[in-house]
């Protein structure tokens, strides 16, 4: 991605402020992420068309104001703007408390279904054309058999449908539920081979997601996000259930071991 792209030249009001105001506008907007690397000090000087004493300048105030993070010799990077969702030993004892994941997906199911209304309403042309773009590569994924790539658009899909909703509380706040997800906490798509072995379904669900956003169409796209949370939540209930059964199995097989 360039970067760079989203940027526009700085007219001829204080210049440290006006780029301030455009990083700050770009930021509260969700355009900017947390984690976000913003272009080479060089390269941003000439696009917003100021000079680099009055950049750092900029970038000091931003720094201040605990907006942006510079490393040494890495670059300047958008801070950690909604924290941590979670502390690790509270992630660490998530992971091993499955009831809690009902918790999570209670939180998406309403949370994706209020977001994928919102972008039925208000995704851009931009924003369609992002979501296509996402769905053809969920599809040759999912042909070509390539795990990895459907997983990265599987994470792709839902956050460019929460970016388009416009809503920028949604975008920050979800932004930090999907880095849990993207760390496996909470997730794993393996549980839904448990309904869904081919991963088909799956597909399925999210190109009925997407091309709902993209028709404009906020009741069928709202039902589409409930509908794919449902699945993910059966898929989870039959896996435990699966596993239940296995550990059974397994311990009658020791104690008819034990007899002979």
């Amino acid at each position: 991605m360039n970067t760079t792209a989203i940027f526009e030249p700085i007219g001829h009001e204080s210049l440290s402020d006006a780029v301030v105001a455009q990083i700050e506008d770009l930021i509260a907007s969700g355009i900017l992420k947390q984690g976000r690397k913003l272009p080479s000090e060089r390269d941003l000087a000439e696009t917003l068309r100021v000079s680099r004493p009055k950049l750092r300048e900029a970038l000091a105030v931003l720094e201040e104001r605990g907006l942006v993070t510079t490393q040494h010799g890495e670059g300047t990077f958008v801070a950690a703007l909604t924290g941590s969702a979670m502390l690790p030993a509270l992630l660490a004892l998530y992971e091993r408390h499955e009831p809690a994941f009902f918790d999570y997906l209670e939180y998406r199911r309403e949370q994706e279904g209020f977001a994928a209304k919102l972008a039925a309403r208000r995704a851009t042309k931009a924003d369609k054309e992002r979501i296509t773009d996402i769905l053809a590569e969920d599809e040759r994924a999912w042909h070509e058999k390539d795990a990895l790539a459907s997983r990265e658009a599987d994470f792709a899909l839902h956050a460019a449908i929460v970016d388009a909703s416009q809503n920028a509380t949604l975008i920050h706040m979800m932004a930090s539920i999907y880095e849990l997800t993207r760390q496996g906490v909470f997730y794993n798509r393996d549980f839904l081979k448990t309904i869904d072995g081919t991963g088909k379904l799956l597909m399925e669900q999210h190109r009925e997601l997407g091309m709902a956003v993209i028709a404009g169409n906020e009741a069928r796209a709202e039902k589409a996000a409930y509908d794919h949370i449902d699945f993910v939540e059966e898929s989870f209930k039959l896996g435990i259930e699966r596993r239940r059964r296995e550990a059974m199995a397994e311990k009658r097989r020791l104690l008819s071991d034990s007899k002979l």
